[in-house]
């Protein structure tokens, strides 16, 4: 006669709940040390909790790169953006991409969070452009003579020299030393740069630009119309001052603006860009060790290094004005200085900075240069007053529908209901905990959006242990006694409450893949609640239940332990039938 075969231990661990209990509990006290010894007791809020600023990026068509706008380009803006603003000291910035051409930046309120948002407004290339005519703007400049010539070589008029001690910007390099009236007034760039000279009347009485080219009979079109952009600009006007070159492309030669004095203006016509904010390796604001002033240190990269020296050996040659560049940035200049020496690798600028203007202009050289031109869409600011005043009715949105939760279960379940708020609460300390954690670990931030997630989490939770009781309640009803109907419940709740969380996660994981912005802090916290869902139910709901089919409140089935059998309709208990077997054999008979 064959031996019986061993059974299988009751499904879910019934002699030894002990252990999954213990596990759980050991995981919470882990991540609730790990949270107070790192400092991070509470989630980060995003900006709609905690105030700030959203921006909205748009990527604009550039003419001749019809195919600009790719996933490449945008990343590669996204890196950039995130590095000039994080360069200016705001912590927890985020930047997104939003469909196609989208990018999202929020800035938090706080330190520099006002500068950011003026930097990240200025999102076009950076480009390095030989100046070939200068003048003060206002509105009733006269007309230029003669005409510029887009090449850059065109022989310079009748224009002032820089003078030792005027008001300057000088470039400077290790293959000069600057003189001293380089670096007393104004900027420079090291190994010789100077500000341009400020325009002075003519012996007639009227302005004249310095270094304009006196015309030529055979100018062509292009450097026609170039001087007539030119001669209507007026950079006093903001509307002119801002769609000054902002559309043309590297190889054009542009009318631009630009202001080194607050309140006053220059105008320019640049050549074609020689130089682009890709070749500038670093650049960061610093103090000379040797004036005590603040400069601006330039380090190209390799290929940068070669095209700056080419362009500093030829400008070093020209007479004011055409022996500067000007440092363009979405169509302005921001720093025109002067050379005076071929510069290679590594330059300074310097001159009448203060700590805040050179940590500016570093961070432009370092982060400015985008593959995209990108225009203002949206900005939206919330104060920390109305995050506050949306996180309270978020919470209170939170609390009323747990309230309504535990009233159901406990008028329903009654006793059950001990156990699914033990596990309601478990629950919740894990995802606190983890998403206090987050913050640092990986940017996560809370917002408005994620606290609904969490919501509707809570009926989530809620339904894995509803599929759970109604099991053993139908257990119950069929005439079987407690402790076996716990066992024998768990195997089909178990694939119901897997069945019903895989279907969720994988709606917040599609939902997550598929959209940007607050919407993926939905789906985020969604996704991360079913997760925490599962390892609830399955280390502490089942356990807990086991446990507590073995005292005597639930085991005796009273009213309030919601298994009475007579409430439940039970069955007589299931006895086993023998059957009788009829032989047919009259020996046996």
């Amino acid at each position: 006669m064959a031996a019986p075969k061993k059974g299988r231990g009751p499904s879910g661990g019934q002699g030894r709940p002990g252990r999954s209990l213990a596990l759980i509990l050991i995981a919470m006290v882990a991540l609730a040390g790990g949270m107070f010894l790192s400092g991070h007791t509470t989630p980060r809020l995003g900006i709609d909790l905690a105030g700030g600023t959203s921006i909205t990026l748009k990527a604009k068509s550039q003419a001749g790169k019809p195919d600009a706008i790719n996933p490449t380009n945008m990343e590669t803006a996204v890196g950039i953006i995130e590095r000039r603003v994080n360069g200016l000291g705001v912590s927890e910035a985020e930047v997104q991409t939003q469909g196609s051409d989208n990018i999202i930046v929020n800035i938090p309120k706080g330190t520099n969070s006002e500068q950011a948002r003026e930097q990240v407004g200025t999102t076009a290339q950076l480009y390095f452009r030989p100046v070939l005519t200068v003048q003060a703007s206002g509105p009733e400049q006269p007309t230029p003579s003669g005409s510029a010539t887009p090449s850059g070589s065109a022989t310079p008029g009748s224009g002032q020299s820089a003078k030792p001690g005027d008001e300057g910007e000088e470039a400077t390099g290790s293959e000069a030393t600057p003189s001293p009236s380089s670096t007393t007034q104004g900027r420079a760039v090291t190994g010789a740069l100077e500000k341009a000279p400020t325009p002075t009347p003519t012996g007639s009485g009227e302005p004249k630009p310095s270094g304009t080219p006196e015309a030529s009979p055979s100018a062509d079109p292009a450097t026609a119309k170039l001087q007539e952009e030119f001669a209507k600009l007026d950079c006093t006007d903001p509307e002119q001052r801002t769609a000054a070159g902002k559309d043309a492309l590297p190889t054009d030669s542009i009318v631009a603006c630009g202001s080194n004095v607050p309140g006053s203006y220059e105008k320019y016509v640049l050549g074609p860009a020689e130089v682009s904010g890709s070749d500038v390796d670093d650049a960061e604001g610093a103090i000379d060790q040797q004036t005590g002033e603040w400069i601006v240190s330039m380090e190209f990269t390799s290929a940068g290094a070669k095209k700056f020296q080419t362009i500093t050996s030829r400008l070093s040659q020209q007479q004011p004005p055409m022996n500067q560049f000007a440092i363009v940035l979405d169509g302005e200049v921001v720093s025109a200085p002067s050379v005076r020496t071929a510069l290679s690798k590594n330059a300074q600028i310097s001159g009448s900075f203060d700590q805040e203007s050179a940590a500016d202009l570093g961070n432009i050289l370092s982060y400015g240069a985008l593959p995209l031109t990108f225009e203002e869409s949206s900005v939206t600011t919330v104060t920390a007053a109305l995050g506050g005043e949306q996180l309270k009715a978020g919470l209170i949105a939170g609390a009323i529908g747990l309230a309504l939760v535990v009233i159901y279960l406990v008028a329903y379940y009654r006793g059950l209901a001990f156990i699914a708020l033990l596990s309601l609460l478990v629950s919740g300390i894990l995802t606190y905990t983890i998403m206090a954690l987050l913050g640092p670990a990986i940017g996560f931030a809370l917002n408005l959006p994620a606290v609904c997630g969490a919501i509707v989490a809570i009926g989530i939770t809620a339904d894995s242990f509803i599929v759970y009781f109604e099991r053993v309640r139908d257990e119950i009803r069929e005439g079987r006694t407690l402790r076996p109907a716990i066992e024998r419940a768990w195997p089909r709740a178990r694939r119901t409450i897997l069945v019903s969380d895989f279907v969720s996660f994988l709606a917040a994981a599609v939902l997550f893949l598929v959209t940007v912005g607050k919407v993926q802090g939905f789906a985020f916290t969604l996704g991360l609640t079913t997760l925490l869902d599962v390892v609830v139910v399955f280390l502490f709901t089942k356990p807990l239940m086991t446990l507590m089919g073995r005292t005597k409140f639930f085991s005796r089935g009273g009213s309030w332990s919601g298994l009475d059998p007579k409430r439940l309709g039970a069955q007589p208990p299931l006895r086993r039938s023998r059957r009788v077997s009829a032989s047919t054999d009259p020996k046996e008979a």
